[in-house]
Order: C-alpha cells, then structure tokens, then sequence
C-alpha cells in the first residue's frame, strides 16, 4: 500500500481520539454499562469498522480490502476470547460494578500500547527475515492445539501469574476496595489496594493475548497499515462487548474450536508462505519453494466467516434445545453477575 504520510498521522489522530474519549467517558462517569447502551456503543464501533474496509475496498483495491475484513474478524474473535479471561479475573477480585469498565478500558489501552509495540517489532522482522513466518506459523498451529484441549465444561478459575504472585508477595494490600484509589493509606501504612491488582492482572495477560493475536494478524496481511488499524479496530468498543457478552462467555460453546481452526488455518499459510521465500540453508539448500501453492485472501476471508457463523449457528441450536434464546442471554447481561471468591491477598 502506497499511502502518504497524511493518511498515516490521520488515522492515527482518529483512532487516538477515539480511545481517549473512551478512557474520559469512563472515568467521568463510572458505572456498570446496561445492555442497551453496551449494545449501542458495540454497534457503533463494529459499524465504523466495516465502514472502514468499504473505504480501503473502495481506494486500494479487493485484495487490500479482503485482508482488513480477514484480519479483523480474526481480532475480533480472539479479543471475545480474551473477554472470558477479563471476566475471571474480575470475579476473581471482586471488583465493584462501578469500577469493572475502568478496569476494563485501562486492560484495553495496555493492550493498544503493546500490541503497537509487537506490530512495529514484526513488520521489522518480516521484513528482514523471511524465516520469521516460521516462527510465526509454528506460535499459531501450537496455540491451536492448546485451543483443541480446552473443555468447555471446565469451572474454569483465574491463575495467578508469576508477575501477580510476585506483586502479592512484594506489596501491602489492603483487604478492600478504596473507590478508584489505587494507593491508599490506612493507619498511617501505604497499601495498594486490589484495584492496583486487577489492572495489573489484566496488563500482564494482555501481553500473551498480544503473542498469539500479532503473529494471527501477520498470516493475513503484511500490510503495517492493515495489521494496525484491523487490531485497533477489534479492541475499539470491547468495553462495551464485555458488559453486553457478561452472561454469555460461559454460555458461548464451541469458540475455542473455532478458533483453534482459524489459527492452525493461518498458521499453516505463514508456514506456506515461509517456505515459498525460504532462504534457510537446511531446507530445500536455501532455495526458494516456489511449487507450493499461493492461498488468496478471499479463501481465509471465507474460511474465517464461515467457522465463526458456524459457532454461532451451533451455539444457537444448543440455545434452542435447553429452551432458551440469544434474546434472554443478553437480558441476562444486563443482571446482576455474582461474584467470585476474592483472590487472597494478606496486609504485610
């Protein structure tokens, strides 16, 4: 893509502004979203996208417009995936409801700063290095059979990472919340409060939702411009996909086999394609696989669509077995979620 250096800072300006309005919005007005404003914001946010990939459509091309489509829905996907683990971590430290979205929107500029920062870093590398495909694909295919043995009937809990176990060990920590404190002072003694904890928790997973989700986006297009702004776009507004999907995650059978598809499919064509510009010495003596066959990006496009309509079309069918409806999920969405025990944590 030829794109001067004004659609770059535009786009950019935009989509910053657009998070930052987010993050204000949050902050002013604290409070846990029902399910018709969640669902209106999420509307919003999944439409400026789609608007999006008309207008590359319409100035760069078919080719360019089919990647973005590819690469956002596949964004989109794992970020829902995320979602289950966001939910656990904040049943985990019981967060307030009043406090949960600014929980959530700090997870989500981590993620942007982050993601930005590998997105960068591999288009480097993929540059550079051909070989890094390889890397890439593998990363994806292994995610994939992890993805394959998770059971959705697991009571699943959130696990302490190093870095959480570490601060636990390291910290005061208050016993309570402290409103949207994040230090707070009791008896004279500095604590952090769980606040601290949980936007801790979240900024440390999104670092391993970044490994998985940056090497997915690159299988589908090379593009810098492409890679950022279908990433950013699938981030956009999933504060609100979280309120509005509350009551669903653990309804939502069969996403975990979806995506193991959609990543052991992408993975498979990094690998291709690594083959196709090899320039390793041990394979094929460094020569070029050109015999391998070249995968267009309408065939993932399609692929993706078609094993994400097919969750949702065998989530459905399990839905009207038991005698329910999508409609009363997302009712549910909107109630009161109990909340989980309390990760422990001791006041040194």
């Amino acid at each position: 893509m030829d794109l001067p250096a004004w659609a770059w800072v535009l786009t950019m300006a935009v989509l910053a502004s657009v998070v930052v309005f987010d993050l204000v919005m949050a902050a002013r007005n604290p409070h846990k979203l029902s399910t018709k404003e969640s669902a209106t914001w999420a509307g919003i946010y999944i439409g400026a996208a789609l608007l999006f990939g008309v207008l590359i459509f319409a100035t760069q091309g078919a080719t360019y417009g089919g990647e973005f489509y590819a690469g956002y829905l596949t964004e989109l996907a794992l970020s829902v995936d995320n979602l289950f683990v966001f939910l656990l971590i904040i049943q985990a430290f019981r967060v307030p409801d009043v406090l949960q979205s600014r929980v959530l929107l700090v997870g989500i500029v981590l993620s942007i700063v982050l993601r930005g920062g590998f997105i960068a870093l591999g288009s480097v590398l993929i540059e550079r290095f051909s070989w890094v495909f390889l890397i890439f694909g593998a990363i994806l295919i292994w995610t994939a059979i992890g993805q394959l043995r998770q059971n959705d009937d697991d009571d699943e809990e959130y696990p302490p990472n190093g870095l959480m176990k570490f601060a636990e060990s390291r910290m005061r920590v208050s016993s309570d919340y402290h409103g949207s404190k994040l230090i707070a002072r009791i008896d004279g003694t500095r604590f952090v409060t769980p606040l601290l904890l949980a936007m801790l928790a979240i900024g440390s997973t999104d670092i391993l939702f970044a490994l998985d989700s940056i090497p997915a986006i690159f299988g589908l297009t090379q593009e810098p411009y492409l890679v950022f702004t279908a990433t950013i776009f699938a981030l956009m507004g999933l504060r609100q996909l979280y309120f509005l999907l509350a009551a669903m995650l653990k309804s939502l059978r069969f996403l975990h086999l979806g995506l193991a598809v959609i990543l052991g499919w992408i993975g498979v064509k990094l690998i291709i394609e690594g083959l196709v510009e090899n320039n390793l010495p041990f394979i094929n003596g460094g020569q070029h696989i050109e015999w391998l066959p070249h995968i267009p990006t309408l065939l993932s496009l399609g692929i993706i669509a078609g094993v994400l309509a097919a969750v949702v079309l065998a989530n459905g069918i399990i839905l009207r077995r038991q005698g329910k409806t999508w409609k009363e999920l997302f009712a549910e969405a909107s109630e009161e979620q109990p909340a989980a025990p309390a990760v422990a944590v001791a006041e040194n």
